[in-house]
């Protein structure tokens, strides 16, 4: 085994060590913003290492290169995409609280839950 591959598999292990916690995370934290906070480090830490791992032990190439654009793609819209959702959730949260303050069920309707994340569009 050369020292190549050896920092391969320790980035590999760091990364896959990442994915697992925040996916444990994810079971454990309740609420919205909490599992939303539990995912952002394997968007934007835990696939880029994987993919820098990969990369390494695929040598230099095509494939190598590939790998690199996927994870540093990855590592930049990560965290934007986290807070696109995040702003997401808190408008959602704040339309629920004003229909509740005005007694209305807004643009939901009484069937649709608040969990559902696809509403989905009602025939005319």
């Amino acid at each position: 085994m050369d020292v190549t591959h050896a920092v391969a598999l320790a980035l590999l292990g760091c990364g896959a060590a990442v994915l697992l916690l925040s996916a444990l995370a994810l079971l454990v934290l309740p609420g919205p913003y909490g599992r939303l906070h539990a995912l952002s480090p394997a968007g934007s830490l835990g696939v880029p290492l994987v993919t820098l791992a990969l990369a390494l032990d695929a040598g230099p190439g095509r494939a190598a290169v590939k790998l690199l654009f996927i994870g540093a793609l990855t590592a930049v819209t990560g965290p934007a995409l986290a807070i696109v959702i995040g702003r997401t959730i808190a408008r959602e949260t704040e339309e629920d609280r004003e229909d509740d303050a005005a007694g209305t069920q807004g643009a939901r309707g009484a069937d649709d839950a608040t969990t559902d994340p696809m509403p989905r569009e009602r025939p005319a």
